[in-house]
């Protein structure tokens, strides 16, 4: 895939150095997390705090899109 081109469109140092230091992490933390959250979700319906389990159960989702830009900043780089 062509790297961009418009320079109106290019990523601040900023986020450049967040990219190279995220990518550096494995994909298997975000897949870890993603389970761990919802493994303790369940544990804590089955203890009766309901509530406390919906907060927990909904941290899966953005841990496993988080592990998907992860992904892509790998395989795709940066601006």
């Amino acid at each position: 895939m062509p790297k961009n081109m418009n320079p109106q469109h290019d990523e601040g140092p900023v986020a450049e150095a967040i990219e190279q230091q995220t990518a550096k992490l494995p994909s298997d933390i975000f897949l870890w997390g993603g389970l761990g959250a919802l493994a303790t979700a369940a544990v804590s319906y089955a203890n009766g705090k309901r509530h406390e389990a919906l907060l927990i159960g909904q941290w899966a989702a953005p841990i496993l899109i988080l592990g998907l830009y992860n992904k892509l900043v790998k395989l795709e780089g940066s601006n």
